[in-house]
């Protein structure tokens, strides 16, 4: 796969080909999926849960992302690697500085942000200095305990308008890119179209520019046992984990996945 960049993210949205993103953790995997055409790579504050079997990813420490950003560079084959700066490492602007210098000093080509148009500040600053954005909006589970649970975002109107006023305004900041969680598919379908940059998805339809799921949850691998609504089970078909990956990529390119029983409503 020739080396994924936000100019060949941009190329694929405004051809209309979707993008595929799936989170890794270390270096086998992500040879293995970038063998499979996964675009994005994202170390994932996700890796609280499925890694160090936390009940949210409120634990995850810089160390931590750093440590397993470093990996999966060493395993890349020319995906694009998103790393999250997890709960509280971008509190003040020099912390969002230098936690987002450490993250790409590690092997990062984006930082991964999660919050709503109060963002626009450190994204500006960030672009200054070279350091591509992704905005994660919605249903941002560093937020769990402010939003009362994993619940879907943007159903009331107020808030839907809201969110898409904040995507624009975080596109205008300097977002590189906008990822949107558990978000009804009108909404997403709206604000994917409403911004120049690349949106991706995870419970928000198939209208954004491409879609992301947990690896592990794709594997149907869980702790909990529970299953959220917008995933879906490739080792299901698959002879094999590799197989499993590509399939993940085929169903996403030719918009079988996500499907409607993926979706969320207003």
């Amino acid at each position: 796969m020739p080396d994924v960049t936000l100019t060949t993210l941009q190329a694929l949205k405004r051809k209309g080909e979707k993008i595929t993103m799936l989170t890794c953790y270390d270096a086998t995997f992500a040879k293995t999926l970038c063998e499979a055409g996964v675009e994005l790579l994202l170390i994932g504050d996700s890796l609280g849960m499925v890694l160090q079997g936390h009940d949210s990813t409120l634990p995850v420490t810089v160390a931590d992302m750093a440590y397993h950003t470093a990996n999966v560079k060493r395993g890349n084959r020319g995906a694009m690697i998103v790393a999250d700066l997890p709960f509280m490492a971008n509190a003040t602007v020099e912390q969002t500085l230098n936690n987002s210098a450490t993250l790409m000093q590690a092997g990062a080509h984006m930082i991964k942000l999660e919050g709503a148009g109060w963002l626009a500040e450190s994204i500006r600053l960030l672009a200054e200095r070279g350091i591509p954005v992704c905005a994660h909006m919605g249903l941002t589970p560093q937020a769990v305990n402010l939003l009362g649970g994993y619940k879907v975002q943007g159903r009331e109107e107020a808030q839907a308008a809201r969110m898409l006023e904040d995507a624009q305004a975080l596109e205008a900041a300097g977002a590189a890119m906008l990822l949107l969680e558990c978000v009804p598919s009108d909404l997403a379908t709206r604000i994917t179209q409403a911004v120049s940059v690349p949106v991706i998805g995870i419970g928000a339809g198939p209208g954004t520019d491409g879609q992301v799921l947990v690896m592990h949850d794709m594997l149907g691998l869980s702790l909990s046992g529970r299953v959220a609504k917008f995933v879906r089970n490739f080792m299901v078909d698959s002879p094999s984990i590799p197989a499993a990956f590509s399939a993940y990529v085929s169903a996403v390119k030719a918009v079988q996945f996500p499907a409607p029983e993926h979706e969320f409503s207003a």
